[in-house]
């Protein structure tokens, strides 16, 4: 029986690098994307993201290290690699004076189906992406979130094994990127893996079941959303008062208790604790009871992955504005 120890990883890189002149654009990146997942790649911008993703699809050769796509070598046998993967990058591929479906055939047809079969193929994608009744309008009339699901359409024509989504959100609206995550959960329900670049950490968040932190061309931390988080600090214990309880003596509750300091808000009638140890916790709830500390409100806060980005990578939270010039950035790189 094939276990997940066993299987072949969709996608294992090695100390890959790209360099672009003087400037080491990757540098000694290690991946690891076990099949059937979503893996989200984050990073400030420069990072080298867009460069990784372009050695992984063949659209780079790697200056150094070795990537495999479900064990075929993306430099000795790019043209299997190609067979196995789709990519929807920054940049739309479609043409804006074709109809979304005379995109999805000609795309249908450089892929090798016949016309009816191309036909098919885009009728089901235009249906499975909500784009039917704008299936014979000019693109120029789409908008920017439709053109985006058409992208990510032309992309899924040969049923990749493998998807790239190289900041496949940015731009949108919140409801029309809802919409490509409810797309992105369906690929991997239905077998697919997919690795996902950016900009978004709540999109990261939703979405990746592990997580790689590049920054200058590195991998400077990879896990789960819930590992990140743990690495760059502890829960927090969040208890709000009912009216009229004594602030002071629950401060002092919890000192005693957990030998811990908490945050107060008084306004609020709010307690932040640290949670070093989360056993003690039902401790301090009887401590509460005993005194006559009643709770409206308890919950477990995590540390955000905004906390975990500025701490791992000493930037801030990346913006639409940077990103596109990392974009052009990354883009002037592979021309080179």
């Amino acid at each position: 029986m094939t276990t997940s120890s066993t299987r072949t990883p969709a996608v294992r890189a090695e100390g890959l690098v790209k360099t672009f002149g003087a400037n080491r654009a990757v540098d000694g990146v290690d991946l690891v994307v076990e099949a059937g997942t979503v893996y989200g790649v984050l990073g400030p911008n420069g990072a080298g993201k867009t460069t990784t993703i372009s050695m992984l699809t063949t659209l780079l050769r790697p200056d150094g290290g070795r990537a495999e796509i479900f064990g075929h070598d993306v430099a000795r046998e790019p043209h299997v690699v190609r067979q196995l993967i789709g990519l929807t990058g920054q940049f739309a591929s479609v043409d804006e004076k074709l109809s979304a479906t005379e995109n999805l055939m000609i795309f249908g047809r450089l892929l090798g189906l016949s016309r009816g079969d191309a036909r098919r193929k885009a009728s089901e994608l235009l249906e499975e992406f909500g784009l039917t009744e704008a299936a014979s309008r000019p693109l120029a009339k789409f908008s920017g979130g439709m053109r985006r699901r058409l992208d990510l359409a032309a992309s899924l024509i040969a049923q990749p094994p493998l998807i790239f989504l190289d900041e496949p959100t940015t731009g949108l609206d919140p409801r029309t990127r809802g919409q490509m995550w409810d797309t992105i959960r369906r690929l991997v329900a239905s077998g697919s893996t997919v690795v996902l670049t950016t900009q978004y950490l709540d999109e990261a968040d939703q979405l990746a079941d592990r997580i790689a932190v590049i920054d200058r061309g590195r991998v400077v931390a990879e896990g789960t959303a819930l590992e990140l988080k743990a690495s760059v600090g502890q829960a927090s214990l969040v208890l709000r008062l009912q009216p009229g309880s004594d602030l002071d003596a629950a401060r002092a509750t919890v000192r005693r208790v957990l030998d811990a300091t908490a945050i107060v808000s008084p306004e609020a009638a709010r307690l932040t604790v640290p949670m070093s140890d989360p056993d003690r916790v039902t401790d301090l709830l009887v401590a509460f009871r005993e005194e006559g500390l009643h709770l409206s409100e308890f919950s477990v806060q995590q540390p955000t992955l905004d906390e975990v980005f500025l701490t791992l990578t000493g930037t801030g939270v990346p913006t639409d504005d940077t990103a596109a010039r990392e974009s052009a950035a990354d883009l002037e790189g592979a021309r080179s």
